[in-house]
């Protein structure tokens, strides 16, 4: 019989961090697509906002299985932010400054931050 050092929870959590990395790039695509459904009357990107909005919080809720919702939100949130303006800053839609630049990279890096930091155990309040 194998001795669960309790470790488990930390080495799998790998995945979960690239579902919430996929669903963070999907919630680029759904807010670029709800830009460009002009007010829900444009039928592609109106498909496109819905489909990837339903599986971007789906990969969400799948993600805060393991990963605490609080950072996850934030990740998700940042890097979906960042990903989105970077596409806007790329086709010419916003344009690119380097101080917003930096504020894009800001965004990112207390992203990473986030992930780096060691998973700590939540403690329960007594009542």
């Amino acid at each position: 019989m194998t001795e669960n050092t309790g470790n488990t929870k930390n080495t799998s959590n790998g995945i979960f961090w690239i579902i919430l990395l996929a669903s963070a790039l999907l919630e680029a695509v759904w807010a670029t697509a709800l830009g460009l459904s002009n007010g829900f009357t444009q039928l592609t990107p109106t498909v496109v906002f819905a489909v990837t909005a339903v599986l971007s919080m789906l990969g969400l809720g799948i993600a805060v299985k393991r990963i605490p919702l609080g950072t996850a939100y934030a990740v998700w949130v940042g890097v979906g932010a960042a990903l989105t303006v970077g596409w806007a800053m790329i086709t010419g839609v916003e344009s690119a400054s380097p101080l917003k630049l930096l504020f894009i990279a800001g965004i990112v890096g207390c992203a990473a931050g986030l992930k780096a930091l060691p998973a700590e155990k939540a403690t329960a309040k007594a009542e």
